[in-house]
């Protein structure tokens, strides 16, 4: 499963840059003029999970199978986009298609690589970016609403709830806020209704600051400048450099290792913007292990198992009997299924059972 990041940002911040150094690949042509990347890149990378190794092990695993991240570098945006300029909506709808979007913010200082508007300021270009997403949505939520008020008026319930969460979110758009602080006066209920609407400012939010190659550990003013602003929303900042993540792409694992060792990281970029992604969107690991093969399946935070199996196939989650169950620590410590059944640590659970992030599941099924 994974999750599906669109990265955006303006012109020459890095954004194809980084694409290419995190899916290891030069799909998106990296260049130093606006709109290099005509098409949206879509490139996938491995998770990392150093749990799975362990498992494997102790499973006695003849393959291991990372979950994956699907990353989609889009267009670079400038002002006006929502009007036409540049390369306009081309991009939108990819957009709508991600589960989260990672604005990529220049904070760096390079007299060689122009900036667009002919100034580094890292605010300045995500406010740029929200507001031609802003611009798009107002013009969704006002095209849409005549429509539903039709069907309203025919008593459907479920057009008088989107009538009112549109009304909600075009009070925030109006305002010059993204739509995604909308959900602090929403029920949770109505959250997916909401999710439904498909606004590009209600989807979550990473801001990545593309620091240069000495501030990568630590950030530097301008990475500090976008934490000030977009941290107390609940937003995720991660900095990284795409310099130096397109320089560890192309070294093998004991040469990159020893390349962080000296620049003072302990851990890639990319290992940074997945966790970030991970916790922005809620989503936990769970694993199935056997002699064929250890496998690691991403999930929702407070997934039923027969949801959880549905991940795998939808079979399993229609004729879902029971999940047995064996935690991570407990299956590795114990040496594998064997040995937790043992000591007494492998559990049958039904289908109210909530899976727990590193559990070791082996799902029984109906036909």
């Amino acid at each position: 499963m994974g999750f599906k990041c669109g990265i955006v940002g303006l012109p020459n911040v890095g954004k194809s840059t980084l694409f290419n150094a995190l899916t290891q690949t030069a799909a998106a042509q990296a260049a130093n003029y606006p709109f290099c990347t005509i098409e949206p890149n879509v490139g996938e990378v491995s998770v990392p999970d150093e749990r799975l190794q362990k498992i494997a092990a102790a499973a006695k695993s003849a393959a291991i199978i990372p979950t994956r991240l699907t990353f989609v570098d889009i267009a670079g945006l400038v002002r006006g986009a929502s009007k036409g300029e540049g390369l306009g909506n081309k991009f939108l709808a990819n957009i709508r298609e991600c589960d989260a979007i990672a604005y990529v913010l220049r904070c760096f200082v390079d007299d060689d690589v122009t900036h667009v508007e002919g100034r580094v300021d890292p605010l300045a270009d995500a406010d740029t970016i929200e507001t031609e997403l802003m611009l798009a949505d107002l013009e969704s939520l006002e095209r849409r609403r005549p429509a539903l008020e039709k069907k309203a008026k025919g008593a459907d319930k479920e057009a008088k709830t989107a009538i009112q969460l549109i009304d909600i979110a075009l009070k925030y758009v109006a305002e010059g806020k993204p739509a995604r602080l909308a959900l602090a006066e929403i029920p949770e209920a109505d959250h997916r209704a909401f999710r439904n609407l498909q606004l590009l400012t209600a989807k979550p939010a990473l801001y990545v600051c593309n620091v240069d190659e000495a501030s990568a550990g630590t950030g530097n003013e301008y990475s500090k400048i976008v934490e000030d602003r977009f941290k107390p929303e609940g937003a995720e900042v991660v900095i990284i450099s795409a310099k130096i993540e397109s320089e560890l792409a192309q070294l093998d694992e004991e040469e990159r290792t020893l390349y962080l060792a000296d620049l003072g990281l302990t851990e890639p970029g990319l290992n940074r913007l997945i966790s970030a992604g991970y916790h922005l969107l809620d989503l936990i690991t769970y694993f199935t292990a056997g002699p064929k093969e250890t496998r690691a399946w991403t999930i929702t935070k407070g997934t039923a198992a027969p949801a959880a199996a549905g991940v795998i196939h939808s079979d399993f989650e229609k004729g879902f009997i029971r999940a047995e169950t064996i935690a991570y620590s407990d299956f590795v410590s114990l040496g594998g299924e064997t040995g937790a059944k043992e000591a007494g640590k492998f559990r049958l659970e039904g289908k109210e059972y909530v899976v727990n992030d590193g559990d070791v599941l082996h799902f029984r099924f109906a036909n």
